[in-house]
């Protein structure tokens, strides 16, 4: 129930004024000119009304006191409405209510609700689930009654849902459209994003498969690894071993033979019998162990060169293994020129929408890339192995040589040892007892020759065990770079079949590492732990935005089911809206002309009729129905009229009257507004409207502005506006019941 108006600075309410509603029926009257159709807009703009037209003005300053001859204007204007709420018709939980508005004469509007300042959004809402609106059917001022009769079927159909309460669902109706809408935004955006990153993602996934395969390249290289250099490591102590071993018995025995060879020495050098053959046997042994020295020096010229050989042709097959790939060595500087030429292409059309520029700028870039590799598809690959064959053939010649120098060494030293047997046999047949001695001393050198040529053969192993120490370290190193740390694990492994001495295997399993680390340098992917961990973080958001797109198709299904519910439910309170108004239309109508009837009906116009009745040429094939719309049917009695086109100036205000007491009858709002809709209507017309206005105030609290007096006789109270000199309109009131007791 509404309790109280306070108006202040609202239009040509200079002052506050205050009006009570203690009665169901409130009229106020006055003199034209006085304000009293300021008071029904004052409702108006405390509800929230937004057209400046309805309001009877053109800016938001009109809407304030202007000022007079003889009182200033004000720089406010505020209304305010007290709802008595022990019922709670308004939502909220307090037993009285308050809604302000207030305006400044800079436009702006300030709302409050028990003086907590709010949005218009809030009073809106708040009104609309006690079907009370800004305008409507319960706020009917003076010359828009006929607007419900004059409005086309949609737009009396908008009037009576609003009379009907039905704005709420309406408004949940609009607001469940717009969630629905954004959800749909929502869904494309998220979609788009997953179309995004779903390309890099597909990049992602291929180069952790190349990082899973070369982790499982890595790991069976490790395994070779650790068989290849344990057998390798024990190969090479066992060799140094043996040549160690190997070398104690010779050195040995040329100890003792220099000792014997010294003494035969002395023997000859003492001995007077000595003749030339002596001194010539000395000389053949003196060059015979100068050839022994020149044999042995080429020898291991000849284990170096080979084992050079063999390391620079393990080195040339690991880079043509390295060259199937394809390799091809380009400039730094030529990919960095090229790399800026198709930057600057891009930079030059980033953030641009013409479709043109940036054509051109893929083309350019295009161009630099396509003439970069026009200019090395032709390019052979091959393997740069030439220094590598150069230093081949220089060793090969080299060994080659040594081979000759030792042939020649070898011819030498058989001529002379041919020479000394020679001499021997001639000393053999002397049984002089000083060729004893030299016999001696030949067998003493023979076997310091024996005893050297085993040396010799030792020294040409242990350099060649030197070189295979040496690879081995290389490989190590290798080792270290493809697989880290655990390539030492080599170290505590236990060397299996014949630690490393069957050289085939051995060769084999270097060749398989050979083959793995080249598989391993095409894959590119070592060292993925980032790619691994972007992946992993683009796949977890991939996922996330596929269930956000499960949850946004389930909102919008829910959604759809609120819409389709919220339709239906507007349609059926629609029609049964309809129903009731009809019947209660009917006896209005009937009580005010006396008999006849009238009705509303719901129907669909045609789109070719509204085009015409919008001066628009309609569509020859079109015969579509439009919008559901509401018509109005009427029949006067004792007259041949049929249609709204048909009744007088008269006859519309009483039909207009009647149909909208029956709206207002249906769904009753808190309070209805009659802004002087009896001005048209003669005496016993006026007494029909007085008693439809009783009737009305059992449902609904009435503030009535007339100059009817039959009207003004059904009110309790009335209020009088006056206009006084100072230009601002003032309030009187009269309560009937004390007016009679003071009477009497």
């Amino acid at each position: 129930m509404l309790k109280s108006l306070e108006i202040n600075g609202f239009k040509s309410f200079a002052k506050k004024g205050d009006i009570r509603f203690t009665s169901a029926i409130t009229a106020i009257v006055g003199p034209n000119g006085s304000g009293k159709s300021n008071v029904a807009e004052s409702f108006r703009f405390a509800l929230g009304e937004q057209s400046m037209k309805s309001l009877r003005g053109k800016k938001t300053e009109d809407l304030i006191f202007n000022g007079s001859d003889m009182m200033p204007r004000a720089n406010r204007a505020s209304v305010k409405l007290v709802f008595d709420n022990s019922k709670r018709l308004l939502g909220v939980d307090f037993d009285e209510v308050s809604i302000e508005r207030v305006i400044h004469r800079d436009s702006l509007s300030e709302y409050y609700v028990n003086g907590t300042q709010v949005r218009l959004k809030d009073v809106v809402e708040l009104l609309a689930a006690a079907n009370i609106g800004s305008s409507g059917h319960h706020i009917i001022s003076q010359g828009e009654a006929d607007r419900i009769l004059s409005a086309n079927i949609k737009e009396r159909k908008e009037m009576i849902e609003d009379a009907l309460g039905l704005k709420v669902y309406q408004y949940k109706r609009d607001e469940s459209v717009k969630k629905l809408a954004k959800t749909r935004e929502n869904m494309e955006r998220v979609a788009s994003l997953r179309r995004e990153i779903a390309p890099h993602l597909k990049f992602l996934k291929k180069q952790v498969e190349k990082i899973e395969k070369t982790k499982a390249l890595r790991e069976e290289v490790r395994a070779l690894y650790r068989d290849y250099l344990a057998n390798e490591r024990a190969y090479v102590v066992a060799e140094e071993n043996a040549i160690a071993e190997s070398e104690k018995g010779p050195q040995v025995e040329l100890a003792q033979l220099a000792i014997e060879l010294a003494r035969a020495r002395e023997v000859l050098e003492s001995s007077k019998v000595r003749d030339a053959r002596t001194d010539e046997v000395v000389i053949l042994e003196s060059e015979i162990g100068a050839l022994r020295v020149r044999k042995d020096a080429c020898a291991r010229e000849i284990g170096r060169l080979e084992g050079e050989l063999a390391s620079l042709v393990r080195m040339k097959a690991r880079e043509e293994s390295k060259a199937i790939r394809g390799d091809i060595a380009v400039s730094w500087r030529e990919i960095e020129t090229n790399l800026k030429d198709v930057i600057g292409a891009c930079e030059s059309v980033s953030g641009s929408s013409d479709v043109n520029a940036l054509q051109n700028a893929l083309g350019q870039a295009k161009s630099v890339v396509a003439t970069l590799l026009l200019k090395y598809a032709s390019e052979t690959i091959k393997s740069d192995t030439t220094e590598i064959d150069a230093e081949i053939v220089t060793l090969t010649q080299g060994r080659e040589e040594a081979l000759k120098a030792l042939e020649v060494v070898r011819v030498d030293e058989e001529l002379v040892s041919q020479k000394r047997k020679s001499l021997e046999f001639a000393i053999d047949s002397d049984k002089d007892a000083s060729r004893d001695a030299e016999k001696e001393l030949f067998r003493i050198m023979a076997l310091e020759n024996e005893a050297r040529g085993k040396l010799s053969m030792l020294k040409v192993r242990k350099d060649k065990i030197h070189i295979e120490k040496e690879a081995f370290a290389r490989e190590v190193e290798e080792g270290m770079v493809l697989i880290g740390r655990s390539v030492y694990e080599y170290e505590s492994h236990q060397v299996t079949g014949k630690s490393g001495t069957d050289r085939s295997v051995q060769e084999d399993c270097r060749r398989a590492i050979e083959r793995i680390k080249v598989r391993i340098e095409d894959s590119g992917a070592l060292g993925g732990e980032d790619v691994v961990r972007e992946h992993n973080e683009t796949e977890e958001r991939d996922t996330y935005l596929i269930k956000e797109l499960a949850d946004l198709e389930a909102s919008i299904v829910s959604i759809e089911i609120i819409i389709k519910e919220l339709e239906e439910r507007l349609d059926v309170m629609f029609k049964e809206g309809i129903k009731k108004i009809n019947d209660r239309f009917g006896e209005f109508f009937a009580l005010m002309f006396g008999g006849g009837t009238a009705s509303l009906s719901i129907v669909r116009e045609k789109k070719r009729k509204r085009a015409l009745e919008e001066g628009e040429l309609p569509d020859p094939n079109e015969n579509e129905e439009g919008e559901e719309g509401v018509a109005i049917d009427v029949s006067l009695p004792r007259k041949k009229i049929r249609g709204l086109e048909m009744l007088s100036g008269g006859e519309r205000a009483l039909t207009s009257i009647a149909l909208l007491f029956a709206i207002s009858q249906v769904n009753p709002p808190p309070f209805v507004i009659l802004d002087e809709t009896d001005a048209a209507l003669d005496e016993a017309n006026a007494k029909k409207y007085g008693d439809m206005i009783e009737s009305l105030s059992k449902h609904s609290q009435l503030i009535v502005i007339t100059h009817n007096r039959e009207t003004m006789s059904r009110a309790s109270v009335l209020y009088g506006i006056t206009m006084g000199k100072e230009g601002c309109s003032k309030l009187l009131s009269i309560a009937f019941g004390e007016a009679v007791l003071v009477a009497k």
